[in-house]
């Protein structure tokens, strides 16, 4: 009995561990999922019995779908129904030179189905609410083509083009087969299997491309390769990682400006292209005899072995252990200096594309530990596929806006043409590529032209969602900390998003375009996710739909922006005019006449100066920055990057997701406190009760440092009073105009008076301290009063 108090005995056999993936890893067998974007298509077989389904994931987007049988005969009864039209809206969009439908028209073509002909089903309508599903069951072998229509969107009529999600139910599970493979980005040169605990080896020419894939996801695969010109003369010179960490400054290389691996010659051997994945090893060696050996495991299969046998016949001597890449592999080091490993992020269809930029031998191999959950615990085959040099594959990596996502590669803006002939070095950025500083000037000279006189930036990232419907109005309202209600139509108000607990989602901007029509900015692609949650789970009518690719944008800022803008905007007569614009309004525009481009222009911006977006849709991109340059020449305009903004922001006090806050942020502690008006607002919005409690008895405060010293200081440094932490720094910059180091800071709330004497730590806090003193916020214009001018 007196056992059992302390040894206390659990009825019943052992429960099996609950672990919560995402949906790709928990759909039942044969079930496949494709997401089509707006203004997108795919093509799919379909065989006899298999189940189709289609969601409008957003509301408010038409589908068209072609089905036709293997004589290329489109046939809408194939999924049992009647035409409803022609496939206007998919003809549309093939007739333009989008290259994402690359894919569809070749599909199209090697079936020859004549879309002209075509009768087509056509489903959902512009009132159609998110998540409406419509499903048919194929009554004999096809294919499907399934579209999501959509042109260029009128930008009051708000009618963007969405996803919709097609998934398919196989009525014949293939034997052996947990996943399919993707379709190929072209037409492969080589497709090789590696199956689960061997590797192979492959001769890759010169600017030919390399695609490493996951078949069934959390798999990873080790790669080498040599230059296959010293290989023939005896030189055997791998890929060598402590090279490429040397030469690039990363743990590993990614798709952009470091993507290159070398050889101990430092010679670049292959450069990465795209990585869907983004997490990978270049420390640990391939796994090896000896390391089963020593973990009780002798004997047990090992990449190094594998590598060793696949490598012999070119030439290449064993070796007791190969360093190598080691893709997907999931590894880290924390603070200590531990390596520690787990299982990998890749997902079923995940890959590394990269270029040989000589010619190469290169082996894979499909890692067989089943001792640690480096292969989640369950090794599985690794796919390779080759492809011609000829190909164009730009430069990506995939983001996904939650877990259950589909991937999104990088894109390049509207914009980027035009700012890519003043710059090459360009930056990922939630999902595209924008512009770090320019050549010809450099972050500093573009600090003083935005202080001084005028720049343009491109800020086409910046997340849009188009909430439209009767009980729009009421849903701003409640997911939002501003008083909705008191904005006026043609009027801007900057807000906070927050979760229930008050930890910040995000914050941007909304725009009241009419009685019930709104357009919220924001940074990331979840804040219209969230919405869109509330908006279903409260039965609201209203979509709330992306318009991210109809609308790209961009800032130009500084004190002469006024003066170059009037002379290329026009308004409607009744509509104010580009002078009347006040702060925090917005109004639709065209370039030059009435018959310019279409255009939205907003007083608004991120640099603590006058300034104003310009927002238009991509096809006009190039039109809208050569007519601003040429106005430019006479108020010394300059493009400007991510450098320079980053340091005007932070004079300015401008907050920044992920550095000034986060979830675990309520707007007071990020310094925003005057976007949640509890005692003004009446209604109830999500996060109220917590933000009076936190309101009432804050813990952290947001505030401005001046450093004094030169020393370089970064987010993430602490701050002390004495020997006891009681902040970090947020953001931190050199301030040219200013002549000191500044920062952002949040701190105890018990030492956060102004005038306060603290001290940043640098090497390990105690070794090496910088003096600060808290200053008013923020460091510039704590009164707005430039951007109000």
């Amino acid at each position: 009995m007196q056992d059992s108090l302390f040894f206390p005995v659990r009825p019943g056999p052992p429960r099996p561990s609950t672990i919560l993936t995402p949906r790709v890893f928990s759909l039942p067998p044969g079930t496949e999922r494709y997401v089509i974007e707006g203004a997108g298509a795919i093509v799919v077989t379909l065989d006899a019995g298999d189940k189709l389904c289609l969601r409008n994931d957003e509301g408010g987007q038409r589908c068209e779908i072609v089905v036709a049988d293997a004589t290329g005969r489109a046939d809408p009864a194939i999924l049992g129904a009647a035409a409803s039209g022609k496939a206007d809206g998919l003809m549309a969009m093939l007739d333009t030179a989008d290259s994402s439908l690359r894919n569809v028209r070749r599909g199209i073509a090697a079936r020859q189905i004549d879309l002209a002909k075509a009768a087509a089903l056509h489903l959902f309508g512009s009132t159609t609410p998110a998540g409406t599903e419509e499903c048919f069951r194929a009554t004999r072998d096809s294919v499907a083509i399934i579209a999501a229509p959509g042109g260029v969107m009128d930008f009051e009529r708000q009618n963007t083009a969405t996803p919709i999600t097609a998934t398919i139910t196989r009525s014949m599970l293939r034997p052996h087969v947990r996943f399919e493979l993707p379709d190929p980005l072209a037409d492969p040169l080589a497709d090789i299997r590696i199956h689960s605990a061997t590797a192979e080896a492959y001769f890759v020419k010169a600017g030919d491309y390399i695609q490493i894939l996951d078949v069934d996801g959390r798999q990873c695969t080790d790669f080498q390769c040599f230059s296959a010109r010293k290989l023939d003369k005896g030189l055997q010179r791998p890929l060598d990682v402590t090279t490429t960490r040397t030469l690039m400054g990363l743990a590993y290389p990614m798709p952009g400006l470091h993507a290159k691996y070398y050889d101990q010659d430092m010679e670049a051997l292959v450069e990465v292209v795209q990585d869907t994945c983004g997490r990978h090893d270049a420390f640990a060696m391939a796994c090896a005899a000896k390391y089963y050996d020593d973990i009780g495991y002798p004997g047990h299969v090992n990449c190094t072995d594998n590598f060793n046998g696949a490598l012999a016949p070119f030439g290449a001597d064993p070796r007791p252990g190969w360093m190598a890449i080691n893709f997907f592999f999931n590894t880290g080091l924390d603070a200590h200096g531990v390596m520690y490993a787990d299982e990998p992020w890749s997902r079923p269809g995940d890959y590394v594309l990269l270029r040989a930029l000589t010619d190469l031998v290169c082996v894979s191999s499909a890692c067989p530990d089943d001792t640690t959950a480096a292969n989640g615990w369950n090794p599985t085959d690794i796919h390779v596929r080759t492809y011609s040099g000829k190909e164009t594959f730009k430069r990506a990596i995939a983001i996904r806006a939650t877990p259950d996502s589909e991937p999104k590669m990088t894109k390049e803006t509207g914009f980027h043409a035009s700012f890519a002939k003043h710059t090459g070095n360009f930056v990922e950025y939630n999902g595209y590529w924008l512009a770090s500083s320019f050549a010809q000037t450099g972050a500093i000279d573009e600090y003083w032209a935005c202080r001084e006189k005028a720049v343009i930036m491109d800020l086409s990232p910046l997340r849009k969602f188009e909430i439209t419907g009767p009980d729009a109005e009421a849903l701003c309202q409640y997911v939002f900390t501003r008083d909705v209600r008191k904005l006026s139509e043609g009027g801007v108000v900057y807000t906070a998003m927050c979760y229930p607990h008050g930890g910040m989602i995000d914050d941007g901007t909304l725009f009241r375009l009419g009685r019930d029509n709104f357009r919220w900015i924001g940074g990331n692609d979840y804040g219209g996710t969230w919405i869109r949650e509330q908006a279903e789970s409260l039965g609201l009518k209203v979509l709330v739909r992306s318009s991210t690719d109809q609308l790209h944008n961009v800032a130009v800022q500084g004190p002469e922006s006024r003066d170059l803008l009037r002379k290329i905007i026009w308004t409607a007569p009744h509509r104010p005019t580009f002078d009347q614009l006040e702060w925090f309004r917005f109004t639709p525009a065209r370039l030059h006449t009435h018959d310019g481009v279409p255009l939205v222009v907003s007083r608004t911006g991120y640099t603590g100066e006058l300034g104003y977006e310009v927002m238009c849709h991509p096809r006009d991109c190039a039109t809208v920055f050569d007519a601003i340059w040429t106005a430019g020449k006479d108020h010394g305009l300059k493009p400007f990057g991510l450098e320079a903004l980053d340091m005007v922001r932070i004079e300015a006090g401008r907050i920044f997701a992920g550095y000034d806050f986060s979830d675990q942020t309520d707007p007071f502690e990020a310094g925003i406190g005057f976007t949640g008006p509890l005692k003004s607002k009446a209604d109830e919005f999500i996060g109220r009760a917590a933000l009076i409690r936190r309101k009432e008895h804050p813990a952290r405060k947001l505030v401005g440092l001046d450093i004094d010293s030169n020393v370089d200081v970064g987010h993430g440094d602490r701050v002390y009073l004495g020997r006891a932490q009681v902040g970090e720094v947020t953001s931190a910059m050199r301030s040219p105009l200013l002549g000191k180091t500044i920062a952002l800071a949040r701190v105890d709330v018990t030492h956060a008076e102004i005038g306060t004497a603290l001290e940043l730590g640098k090497l390990d806090g105690y070794q090496k301290r910088l003096p600060a003193q808290i200053v008013p916020f923020a460091h510039y214009d704590p009164k707005k009063e430039r951007p109000r001018a």
